[in-house]
């Protein structure tokens, strides 16, 4: 116990007072002569016992009496028992990321959390809020009580480590009270590492009372036919039981299909044929699960013919012309000596086709090529200087080719799951017409082989970067060497090296991937590229690359949907943006990020707990009531006692 004015205890000497009056009083008795006073005597005995048992009383009653009035004056208090933390700077982590659409027992998770802090917190209470999205430093909840009633879900994924870095980067000599509402869908125990021994860290984990949730998880083109397209909706299923789902197709708003799905499996894939032409839409569902995932936006362009160049000899480029026809390709093919580098920079691919030693003058334009975006194929020749092509090879990725081999190989192996043979077939093939070659070179990459000899090495593999491919072959590929060109596997093998997705297929960007996208546009100096739609725009970054334009989107939009890319008023090509399903499975819930840490069920908890643990427990008001007792108990011994 404390005292809050310890000098009124100096005031406790006063307590001698009433002892000095009651052991030192003086009184003399006057004597009284009765004619016969026998029968008094027991009397007298009795009154004189009863007279000091009185006294006694009388003295304790009033020793307890100033001594508690005396106690009551110097406010004496127990300290709480986290006293030390009372100077603690508030920090409230409120998860508004999409899985906080997941409804719990009172509503939808983050709308439950937004209402008990309105309802809770002290108004007098200082605290800075940070969400997925926002930050508001040093305010209180008036101030801020527009903001949260209106606070929006945000398509950034809840990275606990994350806010914790912006936290701790903020100095102060005070230490944080850290108390983070979160439903932990996610979120990854290492995250945590970033609390402090000295900070109070409290977790509020709401959970869903239904984790079943089916989201669209992408759209691709299935196959394409001589006038349709056949595009595939992917969809996942987290959770059981699940019943009939309605899925919709739109063309510009307009209802373009729809049908109903039952799942046997946790994903499942639909197809709609549509015309090939430009489609501008998004594919939709309705379930009972979250909201943010059940649209998904995309377009596909008009098909406009691709640009390849093949450099190399006439006569061994012959099978290149048979791939790559009028009515989808603009096929030119080029000897080394008659190359106009000028038209480089408007392909979509380039097949550099068994060129002996190339010349460094075509290797920094074919380097500057990849970087904009443009495929290369590299067919070595039998006899290529390979230290003159390795360290050209260098400049794109870890690959090289070593010493050439004259023994026959068999090509036995095709990667299905690599995207150069996303829907060419139906079903892995076990028996197909092995292709071989009788002159290689052994290639050494990190990257996983698209096609694969008999003794795992890779006869075709490819180094990838953010924008383009570089394929690569182990071996000369004319009719002396292999007999590649007889191979079914020729024809989609070099139809899709060519082929640029962003012009062939679906245009749908993951907002906050930071995905680079190419178009085809030649601007002055003034001119920018907008992105905008009927209720946002905004700008990219963008940089000119000749008669292409690269732009990246950051965190924009900041709204999923269909938008235009405009060159001022003129729509250069149409783009979805989606969100990330990342959120999408409700049971990736982590509980146990708060293992260490204090849990409390609510909010409201949160802040009682807080008060109670930190407020000095004040007994003043006792020691009143004790003096009153006392008062009352002395009239009384008073009044009564004799």
């Amino acid at each position: 116990m404390q005292f809050k004015h310890p000098e009124i205890l100096y005031f406790l000497f006063l307590l001698v007072i009433p002892i000095l009056v009651h052991l030192f009083q003086l009184r003399r008795f006057k004597k009284e002569y009765f004619t016969n006073v026998q029968f008094l005597k027991e009397l007298s005995i009795q009154t004189r016992k009863s007279s000091t048992i009185k006294k006694w009383l009388l003295l304790f009653t009033r020793l307890l009496l100033l001594a508690f009035l005396i106690l009551a004056f110097a406010q004496p208090f127990f300290t709480a028992k986290e006293s030390k933390k009372a100077t603690n700077e508030m920090y409230i982590v409120l998860d508004n990321s999409f899985s906080m659409q997941a409804k719990g027992k009172n509503g939808e998770l983050l709308k439950r959390a937004v209402q008990d802090l309105l309802e809770h917190t002290p108004e007098a209470q200082n605290f800075s809020l940070i969400t997925c999205n926002e930050n508001f430093w040093n305010t209180d909840i008036k101030s801020i009580q527009k903001e949260l009633q209106n606070l929006k879900y945000s398509g950034n994924e809840f990275r606990l480590d994350n806010i914790l870095a912006k936290i701790n980067a903020r100095k102060s000599a005070f230490n944080k009270d850290i108390i983070i509402i979160t439903d932990a869908v996610g979120v990854k125990e290492n995250q945590a590492k970033g609390f402090r021994k000295e900070d109070n860290v409290l977790f509020v984990l709401p959970e869903a009372e239904q984790k079943n949730n089916v989201a669209i998880d992408s759209v691709f083109i299935q196959q394409t036919l001589d006038d349709f397209y056949e595009i595939g909706v992917k969809l996942t299923a987290n959770g059981e039981d699940f019943k009939e789902v309605p899925i919709s197709l739109y063309n510009n708003s307009k209802l373009a299909a729809k049908t109903i799905l039952n799942f046997e499996t946790t994903t499942k894939t639909i197809n709609f044929t549509i015309p090939k032409a430009d489609f501008n839409g998004y594919v939709s569902i309705l379930d009972k699960g979250l909201e943010y995932d059940n649209t998904y936006y995309f377009s596909i362009s008009k098909p406009s013919k691709t640009n390849v160049i093949s450099i190399g000899e006439n006569d061994k480029s012959n099978y290149l012309s048979r791939i790559y026809t009028s009515d989808e390709f603009n096929y030119n093919n080029f000897q080394l000596s008659s190359l106009d580098y000028n038209a480089l920079e408007k392909q979509d691919a380039i097949v550099l086709n068994e060129i002996q030693e190339i010349p460094q003058a075509l290797q920094t334009t074919l380097k500057s090529f990849v970087q904009k975006g443009g495929n290369l194929v590299i067919v070595p020749a039998q006899n290529s200087n390979v230290q003159n092509l390795n360290t050209w090879l260098a400049g794109f990725g870890a690959i090289k080719l070593n010493a050439a081999t004259n023994s026959e190989k068999k090509v036995t192996k095709i990667n299905f799951n690599h995207p150069l043979f996303s829907g060419v077939f139906e079903k892995k093939i076990d028996n197909f017409q092995y292709p071989s070659t009788k002159n290689s070179f052994a290639v050494s990459t990190t990257s996983p082989a698209i096609l694969t000899y008999e003794d795992q090495t890779a006869f075709l593999t490819s180094v990838k970067n953010e924008l383009a491919s570089v394929y690569v072959f182990a071996a000369a590929i004319n009719k002396e060497n292999s007999n590649f060109q007889n191979s079914p596997l020729i024809v989609p093998t070099f139809y899709n090296m060519a082929k640029n997705n962003q012009k062939t297929g679906v245009n749908a960007i993951i907002i906050g991937e930071n995905q680079p996208f190419i178009i085809d546009a030649s601007l002055s100096k003034d001119e920018i590229i907008e992105i905008k739609n009927d209720t946002e725009k905004f700008i990219p970054v963008q940089q000119m690359m000749n008669t292409k334009v690269k732009m990246t989107f950051n965190e924009n939009p900041s709204t999923a949907g269909n938008f235009g890319i405009y060159n001022k008023t003129n729509l250069v090509q149409n783009i979805g943006f989606n969100y990330s399903r990342t959120e999408s499975n409700l049971s990736l819930a982590n509980p146990d990020i708060a293992a260490n840490f204090q849990e409390i069920n609510d909010i409201e908890t949160v802040f009682n707990t807080i008060q109670t643990n930190r407020t000095d427990t004040q007994i003043w008001k006792w020691f009143v009531l004790l003096t009153l007792l006392f008062l009352v108990l002395e009239l009384l011994i008073q009044k009564f006692v004799k």
